[in-house]
C-alpha cells in the first residue's frame, strides 16, 4: 500500500501520459516524426517506470499494472509504424491517400490518429484505475506541546502505528512562556525528551500545508487564551483546522468525578474547556460518559442551546488514553534511577514507603503564600521521618512557567522552597516527562486534586488530599504523634475509606495492584477516527 504522495505522484505521472498524445499530434501536424517519435519513448519509459513503483506496492498481476503493460505494447507498435512511414519517405498530408506500387496507402496522419486515439483510451483507464483501484496509506498526525503531557496521546498514537492503512506521525511543536504583560516569552522545545520508542518527526520536516495530514490529534486547544504558555501560533486550532478534515482534541488532564458536586467545580471545569478555539475541532474524547455530559451543557452555555446536536455529535466519553498508560505500567516493575535508589532504600537494604506529592496550579494559584508554608511544613514532616519514609515531589510541569507569568512576586520563594528541598536530599524531586513511573512506584498519593489523584484512583493507590490551611506547626507539637496526625488533614477520603497522614507512615510499603481492563481506550478513539 502506498502512501498519499506516492499516490499523487503516481496520478501526476499517469496524467502526463494522456498530455503526451496531444503533443504527439501536435508534433505530426507539424510534420515533425521525430519530435513524436521522442516523445512516444518518453512515454514508454514513464509507463514501465509507473509499473515498477506500482508492482512494488501492490504486488504482480495488479490490474493496473495490466492496463499499464498494454499501454506499454500500444506505444511500441504505434514506434514501429511510425518509424517504418518514416523511414518509407512518407510524409504527412491533410487527410489524402498515396498510392505506393498502385496500392492506396493510409496517409500518415489518419493512422497516427487511429493509433493515439487508442493510446488516449488506454491513458484513460489507467488514470481512472490508479484512483479506483490503488489503496492509499492515509495520514496521522500527533502534536504534543510537553513531553510529560504525551501520555495523553500516546495510545492512540500506538493504535494508528500499527494500523497498515496509516502512517503516524509524532511532531513535537514549540511552545511559549507568557510573560507577565502576556506577551510570549521564552521559546521551548521538547522533541529529545519523548521516549526512546517514539520516533519523532521535526516540525520544520512536515510541511502540514502541502501534506493535508486526514487527522490531526493535539492536547492543547487554547491557542493565544493560555495565560501561562501558547504553543506557536503556526498551530493553533484555527490553523490547523485548514490542514486536515478530522481535528481531534483529547484532553491532557483528569478530573474526579467526585469532587464534582457544586457548581465552583463545575465552573473550574467550564475553564478548561470552553474556549472559543474549542468550536474548531471536530471530535472531543472525554474520560467518561458523566464529564460527556457536563462538558455539552457548559458549552451549550458558552455558545448557544441550538448548539446541542453538534455538540453531542462532537464529544464522545471513551475514556482517555492517560488511563491506558498507567494500567499498562502497573503491570511491569519499574526501572528507578540511581540516584533514586540511594534514597527509597533503608540501611538494611528494604524498601521505605514512598509517598508520591503532588503540588498543582490551581492550588498554589489559590492561596499563594499559604501554599509555600504548607510545603515548608510537609517537608518538615517528611524530613523528620525520612528513615522510614521517601517523599517523591512532583510538581506541575508548569508550577515554575505559572509563577514567573502570573505570581511574579513570589518567584524566588519558590525557587528558594525548590532548591533547599533538593540540596537536603531526603525525597526525590521528580521533574521527568514520566508521569506514570512515579504513580506506579508510590504506596500513596498526598497532595492537591490534579490527574495524578484520577489515575492512582485507578490502580488502587491510597489518596490524601493536602489542605493548605491546616499546618502541623499549628498544632504546637515537636514530634509526630498518632494524636496530632490524626488532625492534621481532615475530611479526606480515599474511595470509601477515611485516611489521614498518621495512615501514610503505618502504610504496608511496596504495595502492588493488578487490574483486570484489557480494552485500551486509545484503540477506540482510533477505531472512530480512522473510518
Amino acid at each position: 500500500m502506498i502512501s498519499k504522495d506516492q499516490k499523487k505522484q503516481i496520478e501526476e505521472l499517469a496524467l502526463l501520459l494522456g498530455q503526451a498524445q496531444v503533443e504527439i499530434r501536435n508534433a505530426l501536424a507539424a510534420r515533425e516524426a521525430e519530435t513524436a517519435l521522442r516523445i512516444l519513448e518518453d512515454c514508454q519509459n514513464s509507463a514501465v517506470f509507473l509499473g515498477e513503483q506500482i508492482e512494488q506496492t501492490e504486488g504482480e498481476g495488479f490490474v493496473t499494472v495490466k492496463y499499464l503493460e498494454e499501454y506499454c505494447e500500444q506505444v511500441y507498435q504505434t514506434y514501429q509504424s511510425l518509424s517504418q512511414e518514416k523511414d518509407e519517405g512518407y510524409e504527412a498530408t491533410s487527410g489524402q491517400e498515396q498510392e505506393k506500387d498502385g496500392e492506396p496507402k493510409v496517409d500518415f496522419c489518419r493512422m497516427a490518429d487511429i493509433c493515439l486515439d487508442q493510446l488516449d483510451t488506454l491513458a484513460q483507464k489507467i488514470t481512472e484505475s490508479i484512483r479506483r483501484d490503488i489503496p492509499v496509506r492515509r495520514e496521522a498526525v500527533f502534536l504534543p506541546y510537553k513531553a510529560s503531557m504525551w501520555d495523553s496521546l500516546e495510545s492512540v498514537w500506538q493504535a494508528a502505528d500499527a494500523d497498515p492503512e496509516w502512517d503516524a506521525y509524532v511532531i513535537p511543536i514549540p511552545y511559549y512562556d507568557r510573560r507577565p504583560d502576556g506577551r510570549l516569552g521564552q521559546l521551548h522545545y521538547e522533541g529529545g525528551q519523548f521516549p526512546n520508542y517514539v520516533p519523532v518527526t521535526g516540525y520544520r520536516d512536515y510541511d502540514l500545508a502541502q501534506r493535508r495530514p486526514d487527522v490531526i490529534f493535539i492536547h492543547n486547544p487554547y491557542d493565544g487564551y493560555n495565560r501561562v504558555t501558547s504553543v506557536h501560533p503556526d498551530f493553533y486550532s484555527d490553523a490547523l483546522k485548514r490542514y486536515t478534515n478530522q481535528l481531534v482534541y483529547i484532553p491532557y488532564y483528569l478530573e474526579d468525578e467526585a469532587e464534582f458536586d457544586n457548581r465552583e467545580r463545575i465552573q473550574m471545569f467550564e475553564n478548561f474547556y470552553v474556549t472559543k478555539s474549542v468550536s474548531n475541532v471536530d471530535k472531543i474524547f472525554m474520560q467518561s460518559e458523566f464529564f460527556r455530559n457536563i462538558c455539552i451543557d457548559s458549552l451549550i452555555r458558552h455558545f448557544e442551546p441550538q448548539s446541542r446536536p453538534h455538540w453531542e455529535k462532537t464529544l464522545y466519553g471513551t475514556g482517555s488514553p492517560k488511563i491506558d498508560q498507567i494500567l499498562k505500567k502497573s503491570r511491569h516493575p519499574q526501572e528507578i534511577p540511581l540516584e533514586w535508589s540511594k534514597i527509597l532504600e533503608k540501611e538494611d537494604g528494604t524498601r521505605k514507603k514512598i509517598i508520591l506529592y503532588n503540588t498543582s496550579i490551581a492550588a498554589l494559584l489559590e492561596s499563594q503564600e499559604k501554599m509555600l508554608e504548607k510545603m515548608r511544613d510537609v517537608f518538615r514532616i517528611f524530613r523528620e521521618n525520612r528513615s522510614e519514609i521517601a517523599l517523591l515531589w512532583r510538581p506541575h510541569p508548569l508550577i515554575k512557567t505559572t509563577i514567573s507569568s502570573m505570581l511574579p512576586r513570589l518567584w524566588a520563594e519558590y525557587q528558594e522552597l525548590v532548591d533547599t528541598y533538593r540540596a537536603e536530599g531526603f525525597g526525590i524531586y521528580d521533574d521527568t516527562p514520566d508521569t506514570n513511573r512515579a504513580i506506579c512506584l508510590c504506596d500513596c498519593y498526598y497532595g492537591d486534586r490534579s490527574s495524578l489523584t484520577c489515575s492512582c484512583r485507578k490502580i488502587g493507590k491510597p489518596i490524601l488530599q493536602q489542605n493548605a490551611n491546616l499546618l502541623l506547626c499549628d498544632c504546637g507539637h515537636e514530634k509526630i504523634t498518632e494524636t496530632v496526625l490524626q488532625d492534621i488533614e481532615r475530611k479526606l477520603y480515599m474511595e470509601n475509606e477515611k485516611i489521614n497522614l498518621h495512615s501514610l507512615i503505618d502504610l504496608p510499603a511496596g504495595t502492588r495492584t493488578q487490574n483486570g481492563e484489557t480494552e485500551l481506550c486509545g484503540e477506540k478513539i482510533w477505531r472512530l477516527c480512522s473510518l
